[in-house]
């Protein structure tokens, strides 16, 4: 089992933090110099990118979080040795999150990190082809980020007379989205 020392001494300088919490190990590592970083895990017998998501931690913890508001989640998979491994990376800049893409020591990283692209609006430096993946070309804003509204900002339909899709803004009506379980008892009531 990789332990929190055997971390610290592969990863040297960019080792920046470490749980091990219900048998799952995280460890955070820094930006910049991540893909040296990752390679060295990958020499650990961390062969296989499993996953690799994004997270926007803005509300977090009840909007008490106080760190950096964009990650990366790299999970490993070590099948010599039958182990996991999360690694956390954050990207340095909030209003514009970017980090090093690691398509040249995973390249099953290349949907995975055009899918954090498309969510969250993270970009990926050195991405052979940075490009939106599940939502159309002309999408506006991420989808996954806290501060999207639920709603979205622009709705596509299909014009008759203009023989073509159209994109307009929202014409949804608010509505309350709490279940009627969690509500109060007289809810709305004026």
């Amino acid at each position: 089992m990789t332990d929190k020392t055997q971390l610290e001494s592969v990863l040297a300088d960019a080792f920046l933090n470490f749980s091990d919490r219900l048998g799952e190990t995280t460890v955070e590592i820094a930006a910049q110099g991540m893909i040296d970083s990752l390679t060295r895990l990958r020499g650990m017998g961390f062969d296989q990118l499993v996953d690799l998501c994004g997270v926007d931690y803005s509300t977090y913890g009840d909007g008490k979080w106080t760190g950096r508001r964009f990650a990366a989640v790299y999970h490993l998979l070590s099948v010599a040795n039958n182990e996991r491994l999360r690694v956390r990376v954050f990207a340095q800049d909030d209003d514009f999150p970017v980090l090093e893409s690691c398509i040249g020591v995973w390249a099953s990283a290349n949907w995975y990190e055009r899918e954090a692209f498309d969510f969250f609006g993270i970009l990926f430096t050195g991405h052979p082809d940075l490009r939106r993946i599940l939502t159309d070309y002309g999408f506006v804003g991420n989808p996954f980020r806290k501060d999207f509204p639920l709603s979205g900002n622009v709705e596509m339909r299909y014009d008759e007379h203009l023989g073509r899709v159209v994109y307009q803004p929202v014409s949804i009506p608010p509505r309350e989205v709490t279940p009627r379980i969690v509500r109060e008892a007289h809810y709305g009531e004026a």
